[in-house]
This record gives structure tokens, sequence and C-alpha cells, in this order.
């Protein structure tokens, strides 16, 4: 009898074992293509009952605090987080993150080059691309062609600032330019960092010394607060990406260049009153082409040291496989996929003709080069930011000035000097240099 009751007992262990799930703790953001995911992640829970998924879903500043908080302090509460091309190659040098290996199913050469290099640190990638994006020119069309000007493919700021002042009509509720000044590392500055770019500057020079009063910050600055001022809307200064979207597709802006995701909102004729009259184009240059549009990926990553690595690499790349975009596509529609992380997506006859920005959109995302993207050289890496612990404070102070001078609270000369004399501190005390 105790024999049987033994038996028993271990094959009932055996049993709980085999069945037994791993549990993975997934830190995301509250985006549309992240809520979707959730949704869809079922079909990944059917098909591997082994493991179960735990959301963790949080605003973007929440996300970033949380989640590098824990990874600093080797915390172990998520399996599984959402981090971006800044945080990638600084984590994945610290040796904070497990090397992705994938399979050749998964098709790594796939990913968009642009993409799979912001996201490897030697060679190595630290992060997979869950949706990606770069930044263009998204323009009226009807007020160009009523104004008699044709966009070229690769317009010149010169050529934007002549086009503004031509399509300008506020009496009639449409400004020329919007453009973002709301104050932040990611958001004013993601913006004027390109614009600066391509005016030949940089954040740091060789020798990491701030280079905020040069000629090509002093050209940018002045040139940005005095075509807001003369053709954009009012209150530009408190404007990012949500409000000039809302503006855009009440039919208030003749142009925004910005996030090529906001390409499949603005065409969207259940959310603008202009869906049919958008165009694209390259974001604008100056001097120099390098730099002058952004780099930026929402990317899924694995903490160093996990305990789940297997099952945590079968999740990550199955949320950022060509199979999870085809499952969207057939739940809801080419138009709705996430964009800007593989060659098959665009190559994707069905997508093209969902998607009428597709191609202006993939030739920004490969023309930008997180590892070149200035005139003179730098020692960072990043288009729009620079990869290293100091820049979010050194970008967000920076921010507060130029938002300052666009809203005519200081000179442009003054929020300069102010962002240089905050810069060199930050670099000093991190000791970059003396």
């Amino acid at each position: 009898m105790k024999l049987k009751a033994s038996l028993a007992l271990a094959f009932g262990l055996v049993a709980s074992a085999a069945f037994a799930q791993t549990e993975l703790v997934v830190a995301t953001v509250n985006n549309g293509h992240m809520v979707e995911m959730q949704k869809l992640s079922k079909n990944f829970e059917t098909a591997n009952p082994d493991i179960k998924l735990k959301w963790v879903t949080l605003e973007e500043g929440v996300l970033r605090q949380r989640v590098t908080t824990d990874i600093a302090t080797k915390g172990g509460q998520f399996d599984v987080m959402t981090i971006g091309m800044y945080e990638t190659p600084i984590w994945g040098k610290k040796g904070w993150l497990q090397e992705l290996k994938t399979d050749a199913k998964y098709d790594a050469d796939d990913i968009l080059p642009a993409m799979r290099n912001g996201l490897s640190v030697d060679g190595k990638m630290f992060a997979v691309p869950f949706y990606g994006e770069s930044s263009m020119l998204m323009y009226r069309k009807d007020l160009a062609d009523k104004a008699g000007i044709k966009v070229a493919d690769k317009p010149t700021w010169t050529d934007i600032k002549a086009l503004a002042a031509k399509i300008h009509d506020p009496k009639n509720g449409v400004y020329g330019i919007c453009l973002r000044g709301k104050p932040g590392w990611g958001d004013n500055m993601a913006f004027l960092s390109t614009l600066v770019n391509t005016n030949g500057g940089q954040w740091f020079d060789m020798q990491w010394k701030p280079q905020l009063e040069s000629k090509p910050w002093k050209d940018s600055i002045n040139f940005y607060v005095d075509l807001l001022k003369n053709y954009g809307p009012p209150g530009s200064s408190a404007n990012s990406f949500n409000e000039i979207l809302a503006l855009y597709n009440e039919g208030k802006c003749g142009m925004w260049i910005d996030a090529t995701i906001a390409a499949s909102f603005i065409t969207d004729p259940k959310q603008s009153k202009v869906a049919d009259k958008v165009a694209f184009a390259q974001a604008p240059t100056a001097v120099t082409p390098k730099g002058a549009n952004w780099l930026w990926a929402w990317a899924l990553a694995i903490p160093a040291g996990s305990k789940k690595v297997d099952a945590a690499t079968k999740f990550v790349t199955w949320a950022t496989s060509k199979e999870y975009i085809e499952l969207v596509a057939k739940t809801n529609g080419w138009a709705h996929v996430p964009t800007g992380t593989r060659k098959s997506t665009y190559a994707n006859a069905e997508f093209q003709k969902a998607a009428k920005f597709a191609a202006a959109e993939k030739a920004a995302i490969d023309s930008a080069n997180p590892n070149d993207s200035t005139l003179p050289k730098s020692p960072y890496v990043g288009v729009q930011f620079a990869a290293i612990p100091e820049f979010q404070a050194i970008g967000a102070t920076v921010g507060q000035e130029m938002s300052a001078a666009l809203a005519g609270k200081k000179s442009v000369d003054a929020a300069l000097k102010a962002s240089q004399v905050a810069a060199e501190r930050e670099m000093k005390k991190a000791g970059y240099y003396k």
C-alpha cells in the first residue's frame, strides 16, 4: 500500500513538474501597438502552454523610471523590458542585458540595418525592435498645389521656410508649419537635435566638450524661433506630438516634421479631416544630410542574469517576428501593423497599398545612422540624443531653455549660454573632462 502511495505521489510530482508554468513579467509602454500585443499574446500562450505572461503597462516616463531602477539595482522584477534606442547601447555596454541570439527562422537579417545597428553593441544585438520610426515631412499637398509649389522629395530648410510663408493663413485657421516646442530630451530636443545636426552641429566634440554656443546651434535655434514666431500656431512652446497631431487632423497645420508613426494617423479618415490631402517627403536638410532625421525603436530586451532566458527569448522573438506582423494584419488589416522594423513588411504589396507613407518612411529609416549622425566626428552613438547616462538630465535642462527662447521669455543667446553652462557642469561632474 505504502509503495502504491509513494508511486502515486512521485507520479503526481512528475506530472505537475511537466505542467509547471514559467511566469514572465513583461514591462511595457501604454501605446496602441503594445496594447494590441497584449490582446494577441493569447496566441503565444496557446502555442506555449508552459509560459504564462503577466503584464505591467505603464506611461512612458514611469516605465523608464521603473525599468532603469530595476536593472541598475538587479531587482529582477521584470523578465522582459520594453526599452528604446537610448537605453540599449548604454545598458548593453554595462553588461546589464542578455545578448539576443535568434535562430534562422527568425531571420535577423530581415531587420532593417538602421534598427539592428541602433540596438547592438560591437555587433551583438541586445534588444529586438517591436516597432521603429524615423522623422519626415508631412504636408498638405492641396495647399502646396494652390500656392504653385512642388515639394521636392528631399527639401531644404530654405524650401520649407518659403512654403510656410506661402501657405500661412491664420485668418482661415491654417498655420504654415507646426513643430514641437514642449520641453524634454525626447520632446523638443529630439526635433532640435536633428535641426542642429543638419546645420553641421553636434552635442559634444571628441573631447566631450558641450558645443551649445557653437555657430550651428545659434543658426538652428534662431531659425527655429523665427520660423515658428512667423508661421507657427500660437502657444508652440507647449506643443508636443499629441497636440500637433490634433491640430493637423483638424486641418490647422500646413506642414509638420515629426515621427513617421504620425503618418498612419493623419491618413486615417476616421481621425483626420485632411486624410486625402496629405503627402510625404524626407526631413529637410541644411548644410549636410547627416542626422537630419531621427531614429527610434521601442524594443524588447531581457535583463542579464535572468533565470528565465529561454522562455523570455521565445516571447520576444515571437512578438517581433514576421509571423506576428502577419497576425496583426490578419486581425486588424495591413494599415495597423507595427512598422519600421522589417524589410519584408515594406516589400509586401498589401502593406504598400494600405500605407501610402511606406516608401517615405522606409527611406527615412534607411538613411539614419546612429553611429555617424554629425558632420564633425562625435564620440557618442545616437541621432536625436547622445547615448550616455548624463544626457537625460542635460537634454531636459536644454529643453527648458529652448522652450523659454521660443516663448520669448529669453533671448536665443541667453538660453544657449545657460544650456552650455549646465551641460559643462554635468559633464565635468561625471568626469568626462576637467
